[in-house]
């Protein structure tokens, strides 16, 4: 065996580190080695919500703070036993995704520094079906976390007055993601239906701290409710993945009660295995009630019934029906 390389029996198979001491994350010295390991303490959990589906690869041969890329295809040299699943993107054009079968599928990609995972909202098996509402909380600039946990609040009452259960995670980043994990009854396109009419109801409720504004120059300093991560064929930063950040910060996964104790800056590959050992999994139980879209169809239903168009969608997209002009409102006042 090379003196750069390891090998690990995980999950039935030998998977090969190559590199393991290379350092990744430089604000702890934290190695691609520790980043396996991470992975593997959280691995329950991590194949809780993401086991079985499809994954986009984002690498960073470099570490944290190199460049990186998006893998779009399995490379041609990976092994036989690889589980992978044919994926569309937004533009219509087709791949060959990884899907994230077991933690063998999970260190084969860490090990082509593969340092977080961008999920699809369905399993492999199941791409007509979206069977997650991912509604995120996006802090424009100058938005502060205490903001942010403002807004995450209003949200959780406007779940919990529709009887729908929200399960928080931070982003790895300065914002927070709300999943709700659904029956398999609907496409995507109804999934954004819903979050188009939860970004719409939370900015009615609370305009000077939430905004469903699509143009940047229209959201102000708050928090904008990104409807259009439920697109169609759009992939979203998994529970439990590590961001590419010098600190090694994990989108980890919190009780709401939590959210109000935490900074998601504390929450590390050194230290959330720690919490989970402690505490358990805050989401534990999100698989047991797949829960019913319909409170957050009937709310899209009557804004539609009350005169208001379909969101804008991105320019990636083709041009849906009653959607707006894809022009920003500054320069459609000029150009008229």
């Amino acid at each position: 065996m090379p003196a750069d390389e390891c090998v690990l029996e995980v999950a039935g198979r030998g998977i090969a580190v190559t590199s393991p001491s290379k350092v990744f994350f430089s604000e702890r010295g934290e190695t691609k080695l520790d980043l396996v390991r991470y992975y593997l303490a959280v691995a329950e959990p991590l194949l809780r919500v993401a086991g079985g589906r499809p994954t986009l690869m984002q690498r960073f041969p470099h570490g944290a703070e190199g460049s990186s890329f998006f893998q779009k295809r399995v490379p041609e040299t990976a092994p036989g036993w690889l589980q992978t699943t044919i994926v569309s993107t937004p533009n219509g054009t087709t791949s060959r995704a990884l899907v994230l079968a077991d933690m063998a599928h999970v260190v084969w990609a860490v090990n082509l520094a593969c340092l977080g995972f961008h999920v699809w909202p369905h399993v492999h098996d199941r791409p007509d079906v979206a069977d997650e509402l991912r509604l995120d909380l996006d802090p424009q600039p100058g938005v502060e976390f205490d903001e942010v946990r403002a807004a995450a609040g209003e949200l959780r009452q406007l779940l919990d007055e529709l009887g729908i259960e929200g399960y928080p995670k931070t982003t790895g980043n300065r914002g927070l993601h709300v999943y709700v994990r659904l029956e398999p009854r609907w496409d995507s396109y109804e999934v954004r239906a819903a979050a188009v009419a939860v970004a719409r109801e939370l900015e009615r409720r609370r305009p000077e701290l939430i905004t469903a504004a699509w143009w940047k120059e229209e959201r102000g300093r708050r928090v904008f409710v990104d409807y259009n991560q439920n697109a169609p064929h759009k992939t979203v930063f998994g529970a439990w993945s590590v961001r590419a950040r010098p600190g090694g910060q994990v989108s980890a996964p919190l009780t709401w009660d939590e959210l109000e104790a935490v900074h998601p800056d504390e929450l590390t590959i050194a230290t959330v295995p720690e919490r989970l050992a402690a505490q358990g999994d805050p989401w534990e139980e999100i698989n047991e009630q797949p829960q019913s879209l319909e409170p957050l169809l009937e709310l899209h239903q009557s804004d539609r019934a009350a005169g208001l168009m379909d969101a804008p969608w991105p320019p990636v997209y083709p041009k849906q029906p009653d959607e707006p002009p894809r022009v920003a409102p500054s320069r459609a006042r000029k150009d008229g």
